[in-house]
């Protein structure tokens, strides 16, 4: 998933930000509410881990904003606050979940999977469009007797394809999903890791879903 991590402890950043990363995810880490107001306003984040107590602008406050700008992405808030009124608090501000420090990566990661679950097209840890099977814990594309595996970066595609069907993506919606704030893909990138994925595709006798729009990016297209 593109995840918005959002910390304002360095120390407590970093360790989260990397077992995500581990985990197959896309992040873009920052530590004060004001920037990543200003993120999520401009991208379309999957989940966004907001901690309570931010610089400028606090986790609550953030978490206010982003629903009133009709943003429904799930938001997990972590915070030394455990009390029951705090917790309604977060809740009633728009969170979805609530983990309370100090996090345990085990925990923040099972959180993360449990809150991308609730999408209708999920099932347990696959992600399932039409006969074709994405199964999330070993990047393995699955569909009827046929798989075949899939690098971090196909994977990410397939994944974002699979969540956005018959929408066309464009080079730049690609980039700010499947790399971090900060990296500088190559200029032909995007257009390598699609013919990249079509020969995944084909392999499992999957040809022709993923559309090129001229001019405009791509599209996962799967028959009705």
């Amino acid at each position: 998933m593109l995840i918005l991590l959002v910390e304002d402890d360095p120390s407590q950043l970093e360790p989260l930000r990397a077992a995500l990363l581990k985990a197959g995810h896309v992040v873009d880490a920052l530590t004060d509410g004001e920037t990543a107001e200003w993120f999520a306003s401009r991208k379309d984040y999957d989940l966004l881990i907001l901690d309570w107590m931010l610089p400028k602008v606090s986790g609550v406050e953030l978490c206010q904003v982003y629903r009133r700008a009709g943003k429904v992405a799930p938001i997990l808030m972590l915070t030394a606050k455990d009390t029951v009124s705090d917790k309604v608090k977060g809740l009633d501000a728009g969170a979805d979940d609530y983990l309370v420090k100090p996090v345990d990566v085990v925990e923040l990661l099972a959180r993360v999977r449990a809150l991308g679950r609730r999408s209708p097209m999920w099932q347990g840890d696959i992600l399932t469009l039409g006969d074709l099977q994405l199964h999330l814990s070993n990047l393995i594309l699955e569909r009827g007797s046929l798989t075949t595996q899939l690098s971090s970066r196909e994977f990410q595609l397939m994944e974002y394809m699979m969540r956005h069907p018959r929408q066309v993506l464009s080079h730049g919606q690609i980039e700010q999903a499947l790399w971090n704030w900060g990296e500088e893909p190559e200029s032909n990138a995007v257009t390598t890791l699609v013919r990249r994925l079509r020969q995944r595709l084909q392999t499992i006798g999957v040809k022709d879903w993923i559309e090129t729009v001229h001019r405009m990016g791509y599209r996962l297209n799967p028959p009705n």
